[in-house]
């Protein structure tokens, strides 16, 4: 059985850096995958807005996450990601979200430290739970891990709830308590991701949300301060809420579509795309006329 945990670590050892898209569900994975992405992350963001129509607002569940992913490793071969939130509670409900993602077929987590329920880390008003709290419970991930494996990414949102100071006190305390990369949420000058880029020890997370209140760098820039894994978590949801904004107000004002035909992929496209070639082979294959 692969180790696709040890994939994402052995495509760390690599110069270039990884680069991840967020993916929201079984479509925006195959998409992505298929755009040649070496590992997706499943954003916790773009799954509350797609599957609640909500914010990042501590809204999203455990058991709606785990769905998510099961969908998402369903159909794509490469290793996912997992926005874990904060685990869903307490030690021993990160011990059960580990393994329920790992059954889902999930390669690795992001586990935050935000006291719950959490936001997005590019809001304000974010609050995060005692260093000790969060230690005990990257150690639960550990534990949780036994008898298999997963990639462990130990967020902090400190940097704005405390100070920059304490965010990176706190993801030293998350690498001693064995975490497998590290992820100070937030930066919010060029400075503060050099400062993390070398205090930290790699790999190191960046997280590029358009428009949030991280500077924007190519990964290239990013990888020359030390960040080795570059997540854009809501570019392909920010790009199709923007297509389907456009396109429904087309048809609502118009009552056609023939205005905005070149925004539209094509019919065979998706299904090429959802793999309808490969249910018509099984379908021939399976028939009951065949006999």
């Amino acid at each position: 059985m692969r180790n696709k945990a040890a994939e994402i670590r052995a495509r760390l050892r690599e110069s270039r850096p990884l680069v991840m898209p967020g993916v929201y569900d079984a479509l925006s994975a195959r998409i992505a995958a298929r755009a040649g992405f070496e590992i997706l992350f499943i954003s916790g963001y773009g799954t509350s807005a797609t599957q609640l129509g909500e914010p990042d607002f501590g809204l999203l569940t455990q058991t709606e996450i785990v769905t998510a992913a099961t969908h998402v490793c369903g159909v794509v071969d490469c290793p996912v990601i997992v926005d874990a939130d904060t685990g869903y509670g307490n030690a021993v409900n990160v011990i059960r979200t580990v393994r329920e993602l790992r059954r889902a077929g999930a390669a690795g987590i992001f586990l935050e430290d935000q006291m719950w329920p959490k936001r997005c880390g590019h809001m304000s008003g974010k609050r995060v739970i005692p260093a000790g709290e969060q230690v005990q419970k990257l150690r639960a991930a550990v534990h949780a891990r036994a008898g298999g494996d997963c990639f462990i990414v130990a967020r902090t949102d400190a940097r704005q709830a405390v100070g920059l100071d304490d965010a990176i006190a706190r993801a030293l305390a998350y690498h001693e308590a064995g975490a497998d990369a590290l992820f100070v949420e937030a930066p919010q000058s060029l400075d503060e991701l050099r400062e993390i880029g070398q205090r930290l020890p790699p790999p190191l997370v960046a997280n590029m949300l358009e428009q949030g209140v991280t500077p924007e760098l190519p990964s290239e820039e990013l990888a020359a301060m030390g960040f080795q894994m570059i997540v854009y978590p809501l570019s392909g949801l920010f790009a199709a809420a923007r297509a389907m904004q456009d396109v429904y107000g087309a048809l609502r004002r118009e009552g056609h579509t023939r205005g905005v035909r070149d925004q539209l992929l094509a019919f065979e496209a998706l299904n090429a795309i959802v793999g309808l070639e490969e249910k018509f082979a099984l379908d021939a294959a399976f028939r009951a006329d065949r006999e």
